[in-house]
């Protein structure tokens, strides 16, 4: 298991420095994300690998991961409730603009695979 710990970060410290050096604007974990994808696909561990356990502990425990969140959101309250209009605008049109794309790429592949 600390080999598959190893392996999910040193994907992030790996994404984190070639953003830094690339400046390239993206955040460094979803960087490292990638290269976690391109290192799995590339290898292909076994399912009983070390990697595939860690991802399993971590998502048992995923609810844990939104407690920063919510204690953020409750810090900002009052900035939060001064830009009321701005922040509910971009949440809506965010959420709105992911429906839409993901709408479109289940109707183009649903063509796809039918023709």
């Amino acid at each position: 298991m600390l080999v598959g710990l190893t392996w999910l970060l040193g994907c992030q410290v790996a994404g984190e420095l070639l953003v830094r050096a690339t400046g390239v604007p993206l955040p460094g974990p979803v960087v490292g994300m990638a290269l976690l994808f391109v290192v799995l696909q590339w290898r292909r561990p076994a399912p009983e690998a070390g990697v595939f356990a860690v991802s399993d502990v971590l998502l048992r425990h995923l609810q844990l991961f939104f407690v920063p969140a919510g204690v953020g959101v409750v810090a900002y309250l009052a900035l939060l409730r001064d830009a009321a209009l701005p922040v509910t605008v971009g949440l809506v049109g965010s959420w709105l603009a992911g429906l839409v794309v993901t709408g479109g790429l289940v109707a183009l592949l649903g063509r796809r695979a039918r023709g």
